[in-house]
């Protein structure tokens, strides 16, 4: 069967009234041939996000209101791989309630992180394929390890750079800092090989105005990343937001308008040197 997952905004609940509701719904599920999989509940947003295999959206539907009228605001459909690699890592608390590793509730808020390799054209140009293939799997190697160090996962590389997900924003401010340091020992050692990486990150929910899994936020994270300069950690505001009282440093960009969005959009520099 397709596999969906829907939203439910402004839900005031508690983490046990949305598990009684889940329970409704495992018991009303058969009737109309779904099955109801994990759920990640927001408290602080209000928002829950439902993972179902069900033979279309008005079945998944159907069970919401017939176990507790609470309808969905939203529903996509998903692929499983692609849930896993933005939404994994977290931890099955019984009967599909997703939690983080804290025990507080996993609510499904990401935060997307892009690094990309500064002047890679030019690159494989001067150096040629192989030794540009070199130099890209070095980066490759070094950006996953400081991204699983920090309880991030690598959901795909982009050629000549990666995409990433973590649960907390700190965390990918922290794997940012710690890639732009690494990659300045790295070219300290080979000076003549040098590589110079600018990252950028945005943050949200997994279901958003499009009809992709983190659709918006991703394309804002590569923007981000698009318009950060060599050895630079830019981030959208929201993920500034999310770091308010931790000790990061931020300079005010201001805003700049991002190729897709309509809205200028206010960026910060993270300070990691």
């Amino acid at each position: 069967m397709p596999l969906y997952m829907d939203i439910h905004h402004k839900v005031d609940a508690t983490p046990d009234d949305v598990q009684k509701a889940h329970i409704s719904d495992l018991e009303a599920q058969e009737k109309f041939g779904v099955k109801y999989l994990k759920y990640w509940f927001n408290p602080h947003a209000k928002t829950i996000c439902c993972l179902v295999d069900a033979p279309d959206p008005e079945a998944a539907r159907q069970v919401h209101l017939e176990a507790h009228g609470l309808e969905a605001d939203k529903i996509i459909e998903v692929q499983n791989e692609v849930v896993e690699a933005f939404l994994g890592g977290g931890v099955d608390a019984g009967l599909g309630r997703m939690i983080a590793h804290d025990g507080a509730p996993d609510g499904a808020f990401r935060t997307i992180l892009f690094t990309d390799i500064a002047g890679s054209t030019s690159m494989t140009q001067r150096l040629g394929d192989a030794e540009a293939m070199k130099i890209i799997r070095a980066h490759d190697s070094l950006v996953r390890r400081e991204i699983e160090a920090r309880k991030g996962r690598v959901v795909k590389h982009t050629g000549d750079g990666t995409m990433a997900t973590f649960p907390a924003a700190s965390s990918a401010i922290q794997a940012s800092m710690a890639i732009q340091k690494a990659f300045r020992i790295h070219n300290e050692r080979i000076p003549d090989r040098p590589i110079e990486v600018r990252i950028g990150m945005s943050a949200g929910e997994p279901v958003d105005e499009g009809q992709d899994l983190f659709g918006a936020t991703v394309q804002l994270a590569r923007r981000v990343c698009d318009a950060a300069g060599a050895g630079q950690i830019c981030v959208s505001n929201v993920v500034r937001e999310l770091c308010l009282g931790k000790e990061f440093g931020f300079r005010d960009l201001g805003t700049t308008t991002l190729r897709g969005f309509e809205e200028p959009v206010h960026l910060y520099e993270v300070s990691w040197s």
